[in-house]
């Protein structure tokens, strides 16, 4: 991807990096980049056209910089060239994910004082129930639908001539929102130099032309993946969603080279029973992160699919931080769990006590991060953003440890910590140790809390093919591998474990569905 990027023209200071991708797509103008999920080849010259034409009805509509576009949409090949023609515009994209109520997602609407709403006919439902609580001038439809105008008629008859609207490069690209289970997602500002920087050093490895198969939400990492993957001339297969059967299929029939995945989507996959048929030649990298990953299914994952896993770690905050390559799956931390690789091109990271104290490699703490891609601050917010960039660093709120080579470990959250009786528990320290058993092919660690307010360990397990763990076997797995006060008081089997728009385990849920 390195030879994508180009300086800005005379007179212009900064080129979004919409611009540089779009530029990418003319050089092989009759390429395929985009297959929809019904299967249909977008060239690269009719993708590019769209996008422009698109560009220009937004700016028709009023969009220019400063002002935000909501975008209600899926993994369609609309919503994509709508991501690009919002950035030529100028605006900033607020992305409405998926499976957030609609209270939630009438709150990011109208905080951000978004004028325009665009709706793809994957949301058309939500739509309808979104309408009565937010406050849109227009809202407008990516193809026929049942509620606003059809931009992309009105666009069609447009000239698909190149449209860039001057930018400065701190200004907004976008306003992501976090993951939380509970309450509102928090509005963090990115702007158009630190997500340009972000993809500059996130240069993937996958082949002079990368087919990259995008079936998680293009609002979060599968986003970033199909920006990369365009950039280096590759091109992008869309599905809907994930599923195991449907993503092997399009593997085999694609020729996919790329994809990133959650663990617990990685582990759909090794146990589904059309995986030993596939035909899986193609792959050249398989990304996951998000959640903690088991080193056993990691090994079974490299007996299956050879040497092409790499691991990420980031935040919404930071974006990418660290990278771990196929060579360093083997290396485990004290709990068990394998690490998150060394820092990326360009990232720091410090690990510091609670007393804002720098601690020696090997010593727990929280760490502390600058990136490429780190954000402006939270939109609206600025005593949170003044708690979490702090001289110039992001506090991640996540706990961890570093070792003598720069590799990174995860132990926990700073606001998950479990108070039971002896001590703090990070609910990670009991993951790590139940994912080496091998009848628990999934999990997760919450408490629970009594008629005293006293919180006790509970464990979620989806269980692995053919097994059935039971409570007295993993209360004795874990007191033996990390002692009696980090067993769970109890363990429930379940067949999925629910989980929050961006695939981490929903404890809320959980709480709700035990309880």
């Amino acid at each position: 991807m390195s030879d994508a990027w180009r300086t800005a023209p005379p007179g212009r200071p900064f080129v979004s990096y919409a611009e540089t991708l779009l530029e990418v797509l003319g050089r092989q103008p009759d390429r395929p980049a985009v297959t929809t999920p019904g299967g249909l080849n977008v060239s690269a010259t009719a993708f590019r056209d769209a996008t422009h034409r698109l560009a220009r009805a937004l700016v028709a509509h009023g969009a220019r910089p400063g002002q935000t576009i909501a975008l209600l949409a899926g993994n369609t090949v609309e919503a994509l060239s709508a991501r690009y023609a919002a950035t030529l515009a100028g605006a900033r994209l607020v992305y409405l994910y998926e499976v957030l109520p609609p209270e939630a997602l009438a709150h990011i609407v109208n905080s951000v004082g978004s004028p325009l709403l665009l709706v793809d006919s994957s949301r058309h439902a939500d739509l309808q129930r979104l309408l009565p609580l937010v406050h849109v001038p227009e809202v407008m439809t990516l193809g026929p639908g049942p509620h606003g105008e059809d931009i992309l008629t009105e666009a069609a008859r447009l000239v698909p001539a190149p449209l860039a609207m001057p930018v400065d490069p701190d200004d907004d690209w976008c306003i992501r929102h976090t993951s939380g289970t509970t309450g509102i997602p928090k509005a963090i500002q990115v702007t158009h130099r630190q997500y340009r920087r972000c993809l500059e050093s996130l240069r993937v490895h996958a082949g002079s032309s990368p087919r990259y198969l995008a079936n998680t939400p293009l609002s979060h990492v599968a986003g970033l993946c199909t920006d990369l993957t365009l950039l280096q001339g590759g091109s992008v297969v869309l599905q809907h969603t994930f599923e195991p059967g449907e993503a092997l299929s399009a593997i085999a029939r694609e020729s996919i080279t790329h994809m990133w995945v959650l663990p617990p989507l990685l582990h759909q996959l090794l146990d589904h029973p059309a995986l030993t048929t596939t035909d899986m030649s193609s792959i050249k990298r398989i990304t996951y992160g998000g959640s903690p990953a088991s080193a056993a299914r990691l090994r079974q994952a490299t007996d299956v699919f050879g040497p092409v896993l790499y691991s990420w770690y980031g935040q919404s905050e930071t974006l990418g931080l660290t990278e771990a390559g196929p060579e360093e799956h083997t290396l485990t931390g004290r709990h068990g769990q394998v690490t998150v690789g060394r820092t990326m091109p360009g990232v720091q990271i410090t690990i510091r006590d609670e007393h804002n104290k720098t601690v020696p490699p090997g010593e727990q703490g929280e760490i502390l991060a600058r990136s490429p891609g780190m954000m402006r601050g939270y939109f609206d917010q600025p005593e949170l953003t003044a708690e979490t960039l702090q001289d110039g660093w992001v506090r991640t709120g996540d706990i961890g440890y570093l070792d003598d080579n720069g590799y990174l470990f995860l132990t926990g959250r700073r606001n998950d910590m479990i108070k039971v009786r002896g001590g703090g528990i990070y609910p990670s320290e009991v993951e790590a140790v139940l994912l080496t058993h091998p009848a628990v092919a999934q999990c997760a660690v919450f408490s629970i809390s009594d008629h005293d307010a006293t919180e006790h360990l509970h464990a979620a397990v989806v269980p692995t093919h053919g097994h059935h763990p039971d409570h007295d076997d993993l209360h004795a797995f874990v007191t033996t591998h990390k002692g009696s006060r980090y067993a769970p008081r109890a363990v429930h089997l379940l067949a999925a474990i629910p989980q929050t728009p961006v695939g981490k385990p929903d404890t809320h849920k959980l709480r709700t569905l035990i309880n």
